[in-house]
């Protein structure tokens, strides 16, 4: 990768950190919004149904801006956007209005949705073809950091082990990210990043029909994204009601960091995996100082705030899972990505049949095996695009919507006798078909004609 290509890499990896951050602050709204409008389980799922909503409307418009305007004033677009969504917290917070809040969060979504468009395959074609893969897992790995930092954020800032509950309590974060937001808008107004010249060339019509692999793949990613919303968002819940875990809403609100965290550290074995064929034993040296650094962390976290020792072998348990199946499994996308989906099917099984801290690491754990999808789905869908992929990637980042219908419907079923317990049955579905895009459905045969 030339300087320029890194320095650019560097400055587009920041974005991810930042969606990341406000995308998982939302499994901390939903309680939240939840206790102070006395809602529903679906209608507390509202907030992830307008957040991915506007994935789904606004990706395709995201996709002409990009090409109108270029990468970089999209860039800029999209951030000024996030800036005014969570401007609109505070009169939401003022008037006390859930709706004005809904709105809020579709304006900060379309600003994320145009980021979205722009940075993945700007991540993917910056460097070499072969290791796009190993990039977007790295790029993904920072946007997990933001993931792993903004429920520990908004468990202190936003949620309250109290009866009645203060909605203005979100509006020192989001002004504060808001004002964030709209100055690294105008840094980038002035960053000189090089153009993705092919992508703008039309050559002739493009038909979605002429690519299985592709609008395969874009129900993968409605799976995967809706699958680890869904679950992100009834962690709090879960903990909080199961009788053999029965967490504070703070104390819960604070372990859903380990969920996005085990994505982070997944995200980082998965670019040390995926980065070139290495002998069993390179392999199993170089994977190794991740696990070990995160356990140490986790140690130090639990060591200075004086929590329970069983958290460090919880975490460490589901991070050893995580890096025999990376050790074992076959350094490829597709198998690799078969592979976590059925691990993460086992655990979400572990989940509904256990009880106490086995079931409460286990759903946790299933972050750890999410942490590959994202950035294997893409690069397999998208292979073979040539000047055709930035409409591919508009439609991959449509079906993030993922995240507004099966939240939902898990929302429904946990209204339901099944309760909160067993409605991770929805998001095992969505597993379920990642298995077979793993096994089948990304392999690359462009049908002529189409319609």
């Amino acid at each position: 990768m030339h300087k320029t290509q890194r320095f650019s890499f560097i400055a587009l990896i920041v974005l991810f950190f930042l969606w990341g951050l406000l995308t998982s602050l939302n499994d901390i709204l939903v309680p939240h919004m939840k206790g102070a409008f006395n809602l529903k389980n679906w209608q507390a799922q509202l907030i992830q149904f307008f957040f991915f909503g506007a994935y789904f409307i606004m990706s395709i418009p995201a996709g002409m801006i990009i090409r109108k305007v270029g990468y970089k004033r999209g860039i800029v677009i999209g951030l000024m956007l996030m800036g005014l969504g969570c401007f609109v917290f505070y009169p939401a917070s003022e008037l006390t209005v859930y709706g004005i809040f809904l709105l809020g969060l579709f304006i900060l979504a379309s600003g994320i949705t145009i980021l979205q468009v722009a940075a993945n395959p700007y991540v993917a074609v910056i460097g070499p073809e072969e290791t796009a893969a190993s990039r977007l897992n790295l790029a993904q790995g920072v946007n997990s950091v933001g993931h792993t930092i903004a429920p520990l954020f908004g468990a202190w800032l936003i949620l309250q082990n109290t009866e009645i509950v203060d909605v203005k309590t979100v509006q020192g974060p989001y002004i504060f990210l808001a004002i964030a937001l709209i100055i690294i808008g105008v840094v980038f107004l002035f960053l000189h990043l090089p153009n993705i010249e092919y992508e703008e060339v039309k050559k002739e019509g493009f038909q979605l029909s002429r690519y299985p692999h592709l609008y395969l793949g874009a129900i993968a990613i409605f799976c995967y994204v809706g699958a680890e919303i869904a679950i992100g968002s009834f962690l709090v819940e879960y903990f909080r009601t199961d009788p053999t875990i029965a967490l504070d809403n703070k104390t819960a609100g604070s372990h859903v960091a380990f969920y996005w965290g085990g994505a982070m550290v997944g995200r980082f074995l998965g670019a040390i995996s995926l980065s070139r064929q290495n002998s069993f034993t390179q392999k199993a040296l170089k994977l190794l100082p991740v696990p070990l650094l995160a356990i140490a962390v986790v140690f130090a976290v639990i060591t200075i705030n004086q929590l329970s020792t069983s958290v460090v072998w919880g975490f460490g348990t589901m991070l050893i899972l995580s890096y025999l199946a990376f050790l074992f499994g076959r350094s490829k996308p597709n198998s690799l990505m078969s592979l976590f989906a059925v691990c993460a099917m086992v655990l979400l099984t572990v989940t509904m049949l256990g009880s106490g801290k086995v079931a409460l690491w286990a759903v946790l754990g299933v972050g750890l095996f999410n942490s590959i999808m994202w950035s294997n789905i893409f690069t397999l869908a998208i292979s073979g695009l040539k000047q055709f992929t930035s409409y591919g990637s508009s439609l991959l980042v449509m079906m993030i919507m993922g995240g507004a219908i099966i939240p939902i419907l898990q929302g429904v079923v946990a209204d339901t006798p099944l309760g909160v317990k067993f409605s991770f049955l929805v998001p095992f579905a969505a597993y379920a078909y990642l298995v077979f895009y793993g096994l089948k459905g990304y392999k690359r045969q462009e049908v002529a004609g189409g319609i």
